[in-house]
């Protein structure tokens, strides 16, 4: 690397003096060395130097500062990247929020404050100073993760531009984005989507997240500057290229909201500013979601309190639906309907102080990835918290961790269920009773199960449940049953009152039925047969097939049947051929019942919970 130096910040004139290189995350001095009237000075970065975020201070005969120089411009701030990623984790440094808010208010230096007219527009990358702000988020997480055992690496946030560093990112199964990281370009939201997507995890204990488009612009000398003119009709890319305007991610023409990317958003989170700085300690957040795998080992119950001190003075939020007694993500402001919200804190009464609205704390996929998100720039302020720093090890040890940690997650609770099947967008339930059907969406939310209004008469009493993989010729879709006295019946797929109508007979001591390819299967476990007919005759009789393996569930997904046994999950193709057989796939809980939805396995347990599993991993 090299630096350019100016004795007393005039350009070109020979410094005298020294330089000091700190590793800001472990406090150490890696480096000092005198300078004797050069007007540049050249680091090779020893091998031996850990992956870090580095200072270089250059100092010459003057007194030192008391205290921190506020946008001091005798530091230059660095991230050293790993040579060869040995971490399971990657931390971003957010370099553009910092260069962004570096000289604020001084005319043409920053790109701050928001609505000045004389601030710059254009700012350049390698110019000094332009670390972290008086505030500095960021740090208390970085100090706190190699005190707490977890080797990480770093990254500058700009390196996530380059489209070539995508290879490098994957080796990494988690990428931590931390404090205020305000400032995207397309570039780096683009790597980190298809990093998530094709099966990366990220963890933002952050907020104010990717709120700006910059782009980054080279100059005809060779560095680089950082654009945001903040407004469509100044920026001239506008006209030619509108999807790169330097306006809020959520605004026209954009039109990309930060939150399907983040999934919460500064436009429905809060801000306290000047005299509400004061209160953002006072906060905390209220549990919603208490059996999550984010809260174990928390002690935590629904409704309870956590986190004071954690939010400020900027949160992230959805936008959210409370009719079900629970909060969900409605997903029409931009957050993907798979967002699990965990924790809420109710901030409206910040509008005294700058921006009042909620934090949401979730956690959703993004194709074969997880993103959880904090949604508060104030999280690693609270690492003290026993709380706070359990659920920051949950998630680094779940998404970050070398291990095959299990892929399944409650989604809920399953209390008094014995029979489960997904069809038109509604999982339906048979309670424990036997004849009491249930419904709710198959999200990712703790939401209630529903009583099915029933029809007068007697009700049968069911043993199993299935739906058909999809409608097909004359097959609608609809709710198939299995009754104990091994009746097949059928109902429309609605959670308003329907009649069940006779479909015919099942083998005797059915307990599992699948239907797919317009043929139906049964499992009987006293002779662990399968068996198939066709689903459009009801009158046909049933044929045994193969050996069920075990099986006491069955259920169909990807074309495929998958089945669950005291070993774990079993897969065959829907042939009325013997083979091939059940094969195991992956281990799996103990299940009581088993359908799919979208791609996803859904079962219920011995301890009443139901669960969700991407069959991809």
């Amino acid at each position: 690397m090299r630096f350019r130096l100016g004795g007393r910040g005039v350009e070109g004139r020979p410094l005298v003096g020294r330089v000091v290189v700190t590793d800001e995350v472990s406090g150490e001095i890696r480096l000092k060395a005198g300078l004797s009237g050069v007007t540049h000075w050249d680091l090779d970065v020893p091998p031996h130097w850990p992956s870090s975020l580095y200072r270089a201070s250059f100092h010459d005969a003057r007194p030192e500062q008391p205290a921190p120089e506020r946008d001091a411009e005798h530091e230059v701030w660095f991230a050293v990247r790993a040579a060869r990623p040995g971490a399971g984790i990657l931390v971003s440094v957010p370099f553009a929020t910092w260069r962004a808010y570096h000289r604020a208010g001084q005319p043409g230096r920053g790109l701050y404050y928001a609505e000045q007219p004389d601030r710059a527009a254009r700012v350049r990358l390698d110019a000094p100073g332009g670390g972290p702000p008086p505030e500095r988020w960021e740090e208390p997480l970085l100090r706190w993760l190699p005190r707490a055992g977890y080797p990480v690496e770093y990254c500058s946030g700009l390196d996530l531009h380059d489209r070539s560093f995508s290879r490098f990112l994957s080796h990494y199964r988690l990428l931590v984005v931390n404090g205020h990281d305000e400032y995207w370009s397309a570039g780096m939201r683009d790597s980190v989507e298809e990093f998530t997507r094709r099966g990366g995890n990220v963890a933002f204990f952050a907020a104010n997240t990717a709120w700006w488009q910059i782009r980054i612009e080279d100059e005809p000398d060779g560095g680089r500057s950082m654009v945001c003119h903040r407004d469509a009709a100044a920026d001239p890319v506008t006209a030619t290229d509108p999807r790169r305007t330097t306006v809020e991610w959520s605004g026209s023409p954009v039109d990309r909201p930060e939150n399907a990317m983040t999934g919460v958003s500064f436009r429905n989170g809060a801000g306290a500013w000047g005299d509400g700085m004061a209160v953002i300690g006072r906060e905390s957040y209220t549990v919603r979601f208490a059996e999550h795998w984010v809260f174990e080992g928390t002690g935590l119950a629904d409704g309870d309190a956590f986190g004071r001190g954690s939010l400020g003075y900027e949160t992230d939020a959805a936008e959210l639906d409370w009719s079900a007694g629970v909060p969900r993500a409605t997903g029409r402001d931009g957050t993907p309907r798979s967002f699990a919200v965990l924790a809420t804190a109710d901030l409206r009464h910040w509008r005294r102080y700058g921006q009042g609205g909620w934090a949401t704390m979730g956690v959703f996929r993004l194709g074969a990835g997880t993103v959880f998100n904090a949604a508060t720039i104030n999280w690693g302020r609270a690492l003290g918290d026993p709380v706070v720093d359990r659920i920051t090890r949950n998630v680094l040890d779940r998404l970050g961790g070398s291990g095959r940690s299990p892929h399944w997650h409650t989604v809920g609770r399953a209390d008094g269920v014995r029979a489960l099947a997904a069809c038109e967008g509604l999982l339906f339930a048979v309670a424990t009773d036997g004849t009491t059907l249930l419904h709710r969406e198959p999200s990712d939310q703790n939401l209630p199960w529903t009583p099915c209004p029933p029809v007068p008469g007697p009700l049968p009493r069911i043993r199993c449940l299935t739906a058909p993989r999809e409608a097909a010729g004359p097959i609608p879709l609809a709710l198939l049953a299995v009754t104990e006295d091994d009746r097949l019946l059928v109902r429309d797929p609605v959670p308003g009152p329907a009649p069940w109508t006779p479909a015919g007979r099942t083998p005797p001591g059915t307990v599992a039925l699948a239907m797919c390819d317009g043929t139906l299967f049964a499992v009987t476990p006293h002779d662990d047969t399968l068996h198939h007919r066709p689903a459009t005759d009801p009158d046909a009789p049933w044929h045994p097939l193969c050996p069920a393996s075990g099986a006491t569930t069955l259920t169909v997904l990807g074309g495929r049947l998958h089945a669950t046994t005291p070993t774990g999950l079993t897969t065959r193709p829907p042939t009325t051929t013997p083979h091939p057989p059940f094969t195991p796939t992956t281990p799996f809980p103990p299940t009581l019942t088993l359908t799919s939805h979208h791609g996803r396995l859904l079962t219920t347990t011995p301890t009443h919970h139901l669960l969700t599993h991407p069959i991809t991993h």
